[in-house]
């Protein structure tokens, strides 16, 4: 799994997607993570959608493996994967965001239209406003706090091994860069813009998302002129996880309309 230089940054990223020829001619897929997140958050959708078009998933700075330091906006997230579009070479891609990600998403399709075919707008809004106990709480008591984010991070049944899962990797993030994630994410609003984006999209929420919760997809799937919107039951924030086989699906069928 490879590095790219993205200006002084060392970007680390998974891909797949160089099996077959049909693959290799597909538009390319960048996936990108939430808050305090890694690459591996999108594990299943790499591998699936890797088997019609080449698929990366990168770890934004100081996240994963990819080296300090983070970011504190969502504008500074948006150029490091425009730099990666650079560095890997891709004139479009299709950028697929959760949450934080989803924001660094819609950013870039304002920003540089011509860059990007195509959104997947996955547990996100145009506005992500952070509670002030866990943007205050990452630094004051970063357990507490990974707890309470992951209480409300995925659906009510959620297993305890999952969720002691869940919680050591969100604490596998330095707080500083946690901090600046949701820092940068309650810095974000683009409720007035939303409806300049023109890319192709694909809005995907949880019936059960308590961080973004449904009416948040809504509004995007509302103001987006291209937009469709899929809500996935029995899945709360971190769909993607929880409903990886529907959440593949909706992406794959999405995928063959472009």
């Amino acid at each position: 799994m490879p590095f790219a230089n993205v200006g002084t940054d060392k970007i680390f990223y998974a891909e797949h997607g160089y099996a077959s020829a049909a693959a290799r001619r597909g538009i390319p897929i960048i996936f990108a993570h939430g808050a305090a997140a890694s690459h591996l958050v999108w594990g299943a959708q790499v591998r699936a959608l890797g088997e019609i078009t080449r698929t990366v998933a990168l770890d934004l700075p100081g996240h994963g493996r990819s080296p300090l330091p983070g970011r504190n906006s969502i504008d500074a997230y948006r150029d490091v994967v425009l730099g990666l579009l650079d560095a890997l070479r891709f004139d479009r891609a299709v950028i697929v965001g959760h949450s934080m990600g989803g924001g660094i998403a819609q950013t870039l399709a304002l920003s540089h239209p011509d860059r990007v075919a195509g959104l997947g707008l996955v547990g996100t809004g145009a506005r992500l406003r952070v509670l002030p106990a866990i943007l205050d709480g990452v630094l004051s008591d970063f357990g507490t706090t990974a707890q309470r984010v992951v209480e409300n991070s995925f659906a009510p049944a959620l297993d305890a091994a999952m969720r002691a899962r869940a919680v050591a990797e969100f604490r596998a993030c330095p707080a500083a860069v946690t901090h600046g994630d949701f820092f940068a994410c309650n810095a974000f609003d683009i409720l007035a813009r939303v409806s300049e984006i023109r890319a192709p999209t694909l809005v995907v929420c949880g019936r059960q998302d308590r961080m973004t919760p449904v009416k948040y997809s809504e509004f995007l799937a509302s103001k987006i002129p291209q937009a469709r919107l899929t809500l996935i039951e029995n899945a709360g924030h971190s769909v993607m996880i929880e409903k990886a086989e529907e959440v593949n699906r909706a992406l794959s069928d999405f995928m063959r309309t472009l």
